[in-house]
């Protein structure tokens, strides 16, 4: 991990540095790291203190269901693996292109991997040192890493993409059947619930130290073997848009992603009836229902930002996702809180509770964007 201050104009954020940047994928993540890093509370603040029924509405759409089932929050995570693939064929295939050998990006495929199970670890259980009991080993950060790293050395030694759907299948229909049918002691077999899951009883018995909820962990180890299959679906999408051959045209590659979306969201919603799509589970239903969504959602920024060139509105949201791996991290060391307080909550006070509580969010967010908007100006970017 580095912090690289450049003069360049396509500097590389939390993944290797392509040649050729896509737009539309640094408006998208940061678009998802507003979320995660405190936009989903307006809605929970207008449903609050307003009570209008739209905004109960969404901000019931920013929580995650309890157990099975999917809401709109439940697509953060999975959308930003979802883009660490689609970042590979630009990344690692330009310099595959350049002559540079296999071996060599598989290390820097496994160090960055292994470096943020690090910052993970890190970010769960700070600096200072606790006892191994204590420490909680899973995060969001680790899965983002051991999926992303197995995805993309499955694209570095398996080049030809019906291999490549072959180790997808493989992963989806396999993680089916052995959650399925190994049974689990004391549960019996097949049985998906909290303390039951072969997941939650496989992390239970190897990982060290803490799980999120006890008895599981969403981001456990086992459940992070379906995951791989959603960066896949990353690198698929990145393969079409970074291809030069009969779909060339970005208007057919935008209809591709639609169609690719679509028939993802089909076959996840229907083989939910009998696997059912569960982010705690990381089902394999899920992997096509949140990675339907991602890819959707995907080819309409690619259209709009990189098709129809319509981007000013996107800079917002830009500068966040070059520096998406800093913001997420940097809460956990920086108050934000405390400055948005000190900047804003004077000229807040002059207003009624609802304005002042919605107007402490966005002050929140004010700060964040400024930080990041200072990184950004000074052309400073966490790598990973």
């Amino acid at each position: 991990m580095q912090v690289t201050s450049t003069a360049t104009t396509e500097p590389a954020i939390a993944q290797p540095a392509p040649v050729r940047r896509l737009m539309s994928l640094d408006a998208l993540r940061g678009f998802d790291m507003f979320w995660i890093a405190g936009g989903e509370e307006i809605f929970h603040v207008l449903a609050k203190t307003t009570g209008w029924a739209w905004a109960a509405l969404l901000a019931e759409q920013f929580t995650h269901v309890e157990w099975d089932g999917f809401r709109a929050y439940d697509c953060i995570f999975p959308l930003f693996l979802f883009m660490a693939g689609v970042s590979t064929p630009f990344a690692v295939g330009s310099r595959l292109e350049r002559g540079v050998s296999k071996s060599e990006l598989a290390r820097k495929v496994i160090t960055r991997g292994l470096i943020l199970v690090a910052l993970g670890i890190i970010y769960n259980n700070g600096l200072f040192t606790k006892p191994i009991s204590d420490m909680r080993f899973p995060s969001v950060l680790a899965r983002i890493g051991l999926a992303g790293m197995f995805a993309q050395l499955i694209y570095l030694y398996f080049p030809n993409p019906k291999a490549q759907y072959i180790w997808f299948a493989g992963l989806l229909l396999g993680y089916w059947a052995v959650m399925k049918l190994i049974p689990v002691p004391g549960c019996g077999a097949g049985v998906l619930t909290l303390d039951c899951s072969l997941a939650g009883y496989i992390d239970r018995s190897v990982l060290p130290g803490r799980l999120y909820l006890k008895v599981h962990d969403p981001e456990g180890l086992f459940s992070t073997i379906p995951a791989i299959g959603t960066a896949l679906l990353g690198i698929f999408s990145g393969q079409l848009l970074r291809s030069q051959g009969p779909v060339a045209q970005p208007n057919q590659k935008t209809l591709w992603l639609m169609l690719g979306g679509v028939g993802c969201l089909i076959l996840g919603y229907s083989w939910g009836w009998i696997f059912p799509v569960n982010k705690n589970l990381w089902t394999s239903s899920f992997v096509l229902v949140a990675g339907g969504w991602s890819v959707l959602m995907l080819a309409l920024f690619y259209w709009i930002i990189d098709v129809r060139k319509v981007s000013g509105w996107a800079f917002f949201f830009t500068v966040i996702g070059m520096n998406s791996i800093l913001i997420y991290i940097a809460g956990e060391f920086i108050d934000f809180e405390y400055a948005a307080k000190f900047f804003f909550e004077g000229l807040l006070s002059f207003f009624s509770e609802p304005v002042r509580a919605v107007g402490s969010v966005l002050a929140f967010l004010a700060v964040k964007w400024a930080f990041l908007y200072f990184m950004y100006k000074k052309k400073v970017f966490l790598r990973v």
